[in-house]
């Protein structure tokens, strides 16, 4: 197997696959702005089924292009070093986006104006379960 197939199939399209999947933590979100517990799950079950079709049509392709041409000029313009640059900063990026999510809060990816009321600074804090608030 060619490196870069390595490369592409063990690090590259997982990170892509973590990316998508703060698009779903993002909905999932932005779903608690309905507040009828039944209407928050009929709501992520109609963009799961219906903006699936998008996501593996439009998005997820966009990002692996995105990613992908991303890889291909670090190698290309930068050779063995540009491409472990690109990997390493790849892999910062999503650590930190997933760090926002999970640690601070999904509202912490958002700009100010597109959180859902009532959530400002409702972020998790160090050694704080949030299932004890």
């Amino acid at each position: 197997m060619k490196k870069s197939t390595v490369v592409r199939n063990y690090f590259v399209l997982p990170c892509c696959i973590l990316l998508l999947n703060l698009c779903v933590g993002l909905v999932s979100y932005k779903a608690k702005v309905l507040g009828d517990p039944l209407l928050q799950v009929a709501a992520i079950m109609a963009m799961v089924l219906f903006g699936g079709s998008l996501v593996g049509v439009v998005i997820s392709p966009a990002i692996e292009a995105l990613i992908g041409g991303l890889h291909r000029g670090s190698r290309r313009r930068w050779g063995e070093l540009g491409e472990i640059m690109f990997l390493v900063v790849l892999g910062a990026c999503v650590t930190w986006l997933y760090y926002r999510m999970y640690i601070l809060g999904p509202q912490y990816l958002l700009p100010p104006g597109w959180r859902n009321p009532g959530t400002e600074g409702a972020g998790y804090t160090a050694g704080t379960s949030r299932w004890l608030r």
